[in-house]
């Protein structure tokens, strides 16, 4: 396994430092988003934080700001909470059991942190490897028992990387790559021809379908908007009862969790602000935290 990873590793920007605050930056950012959309944001995101006590000076609007289009804005606002704590501690944390204890931080980023920065025995266990385990095993045990086994604890951080590499590109989801895997001779599944059975896949939740429309509201080279949980937004028509609706400005899709909108902004002239809203200078527009949504419908 460490052998192919060596010769198959993807150049990422957090497996060049073992900077226990970047690797931690990186395993919060993909928790819910993908490596491609994660690098770039990873590095903006350094750069205007680039240490534990720039993040935990920040005023929280920077920091959504800075995390603004990556979504699941709770893990912003946890890293920044993490960051304050660790402050006030005046060193970070370096063990798994305190690494816990902190804001957003679950098992799997505690073990992550905790082998890549600091060369501790943990086993991490994320989607990609719960699915080379299953294949391995045909599903026979638990993938946090196995995973416990095959960790090479004199280079733990390695072997966890190597694993999930494995997954996320060799051992995919659907098609996995077998004759390009290193164990693939070790595979009970393989040599039963049943990888694509693994993992047993649970039934997901019916998607539930809905439309938005937002207003588009422009006065003296100001933008009407509305602030909700820490983020700008356009607002929606219902907020706006005065408002003389005009034409349509285009529509897109946007998801959220398991609701799929069909999001409809129109043009709008508003008089006077309603509660809730704000004339807000369109110049400042790209230094404020803005929702998504309202990302693509000013791209509109």
């Amino acid at each position: 396994m460490l052998s192919w990873y060596r010769r198959n590793a993807r150049d990422l920007p957090w497996r060049r430092t073992r900077d226990p605050y970047r690797i931690w930056v990186s395993e919060i950012m993909l928790q819910q988003t993908r490596v491609a959309a994660a690098v770039p944001y990873y590095e903006r995101f350094l750069k205007r934080f680039p240490n534990v006590q720039s993040l935990a000076r920040a005023k929280e609007s920077e920091v959504l700001a800075a995390w603004s289009g990556l979504g699941y804005y709770s893990r912003a606002r946890n890293l920044h909470q993490a960051a304050k704590e660790t402050l006030a501690k005046g060193t970070f944390l370096n063990d798994y059991d305190s690494l816990r204890k902190l804001p957003g931080i679950g098992p799997y980023t505690a073990a992550a942190i905790a082998s890549i920065a600091f060369g501790l025995p943990h086993a991490v266990v994320d989607g990609n490897v719960r699915r080379v385990i299953s294949r391995l095993t045909c599903g026979s045990r638990r993938a946090e028992e196995v995973a416990e086994d095959l960790l090479d604890r004199k280079r733990p951080g390695e072997f966890n990387q190597a694993l999930m590499e494995l997954g996320a590109t060799v051992c995919l989801p659907r098609e996995p790559k077998c004759p390009e895997c290193p164990v693939a001779a070790l595979c009970e599944a393989r040599r039963q021809g049943r990888q694509d059975e693994f993992p047993i896949r649970t039934p997901q939740p019916a998607r539930k379908r809905a439309r938005r429309t937002l207003v588009l509201a422009r006065k003296n080279r100001k933008v009407l908007l509305s602030l909700r949980n820490g983020f700008w937004e356009l607002p929606e028509v219902e907020q706006v009862p005065d408002a003389a609706v005009g034409r349509e400005l285009g529509q897109f899709r946007h998801s959220i969790m398991n609701h799929d909108y069909t999001v409809t902004v129109r043009e709008a002239r508003v008089v006077k602000a309603p509660q809730g809203c704000e004339w807000v200078a369109e110049s400042n527009l790209n230094k404020m935290p803005l929702s998504t949504m309202t990302r693509k419908a000013l791209a509109l």
